[in-house]
């Protein structure tokens, strides 16, 4: 026998945290007509609630992040990039210098 857990979409536990938000039933009363465990209601409103200043938060803090994030990844790459030219130019500079003295002697 396999376990098949529900799985409930967005809308579902929207309308569910709403109700619960409202306060005119108890949790209980919700899990009933919901068919759903009242943990998970209780579960469902926390992480709304949690999560709800992060909805009023301006686009433009949205892409501020991003930029910076962006500007981070490019800044590392660049120092990466920064260490293999100067490793290549010590070995070339090795390279180069056995061939100018092998060739003299």
């Amino acid at each position: 026998m396999t376990d098949h857990r529900k799985r409930y979409d967005g809308t579902f536990k929207a309308r569910v945290v709403l109700e619960s938000l409202k306060e005119e039933k108890t949790i209980a009363e919700l899990a009933s007509e919901y068919h759903v465990h009242p943990n998970q209601i209780v579960q469902w409103r926390k992480q709304a609630l949690e999560n709800l200043p992060s909805l009023f938060d301006s686009k433009q803090a949205k892409n501020e992040k991003a930029v910076e994030e962006e500007r981070d990844e490019l800044l590392r790459q660049i120092g990466q990039l920064k260490v293999e030219t100067d490793w290549l130019k010590k070995k070339w500079g090795i390279l180069h210098s056995r061939k100018k003295g092998g060739s003299s002697t």
